[in-house]
């Protein structure tokens, strides 16, 4: 098995739950939830404490499947940091990579979840997860891993830019995620991609990076910049390309979505996980689309994350070329 490191945010995931307060509607081609009153009270039927966030997200995917996973961020000393160390420590993760700011809070999202349809509003405190130019490259040297996972850091280029050259010197292999502050940087995320092995992205977001509104004109071009690419587009699948062979899948099978959350992080970190433990292009993304559809089955990012030892059923993939 593989030694990775994941860099991203580390959250405390808190779940207000309710089947009629907020009722979802279609507002300008927008579901939204019905306006809460300035003013009143709610009962919420239902309240839940997970621990998100993309960086741990990720980890617990890779320490799940037998890999050894160490993550790297931020928190701080409070009952939401411990809270999130002691989750990590219960799946075997390495945590003493993780830095502890000086000033601020752990991060925090507040999940506004309608029980009744799954539509869902975040409401994130980042703390100490909202900027990560206090983590030090170096560490990859000492920590020696086989691979890199990073999902976005609020935009920090010059950040992101460090680990990937450090990777690139030392010979670790790196699959980056980027989130939306990294896209409004798109010239210099390009820029970026050369030290990126696996590039992922869903739909929207590859369109934001290059011109293009089908998914296999977004692929031929993102193609240029990073050899293996992933682009997903939620109940119709998705393309990959890993430079040699060509794919285009749709979904694991057709699931009562009960929570989003977590997703993306599922299917990036099922991929890499297989991946890393010698299974073929195919072979991964058929597990990353398996992880991602039980992860959306149960309440928090964390819950339905498989292992590579599951036994998958076939699902539709079709090589292009």
């Amino acid at each position: 098995m593989a030694r990775i490191v994941s860099i991203g945010s580390a959250l405390q995931d808190i779940y207000l739950i309710d089947r009629d307060d907020f009722g979802s509607f279609e507002y300008n081609n927008k579901s939204m939830f019905k306006s809460l009153e300035i003013g009143s009270k709610y009962d919420i039927d239902k309240l839940d404490f997970f621990i998100g966030g993309g960086g741990t997200n990720t980890a617990v995917t890779f320490a799940k499947s037998g890999h050894e996973a160490i993550y790297l961020g931020n928190i701080a000393h409070d009952p939401a940091g411990e809270a999130i160390l002691k989750k990590l420590d219960e799946e075997g993760i390495d945590t003493s990579y993780i830095s502890y700011p000086p000033k601020g809070k752990t991060g925090v999202s507040i999940i506004l979840l309608d029980s009744k349809t799954g539509e869902r509003t975040v409401l994130t405190f980042r703390g100490a997860s909202s900027k990560f130019n206090n983590l030090k490259p170096k560490d990859l040297e000492y920590i020696s891993p086989d691979w890199l996972y990073m999902t976005t850091l609020r935009g920090d280029m010059g950040s992101i830019l460090s680990f990937l050259e450090k990777a690139h010197e030392l010979g670790v292999k790196t699959m980056f995620n980027p989130g939306v502050l990294e896209l409004k940087n798109s010239k210099q995320l390009l820029g970026l991609l050369r030290d990126v092995d696996i590039l992922l992205l869903n739909k929207r977001e590859a369109s934001q990076l290059v011109p293009g509104t089908l998914l296999q004109e977004l692929l031929e071009r993102l193609k240029n910049y990073c050899k293996t690419v992933l682009i997903t587009d939620g109940s119709m699948g998705g393309i990959a390309t890993n430079g040699e062979k060509t794919y285009r899948f749709g979904i694991y099978e057709d699931v009562k979505i009960v929570d989003t959350t977590g997703a993306g992080d599922a299917f990036g970190s099922g991929f890499l996980a297989s991946y890393a433990a010698g299974k073929s292009f195919r072979e991964s993304l058929i597990f990353a689309s398996a992880n991602s559809t039980s992860v959306v089955q149960k309440r928090g990012a964390k819950n339905g994350i498989i292992s590579i030892d599951e036994k998958l059923h076939p699902m539709p993939i079709q090589l292009l070329k």
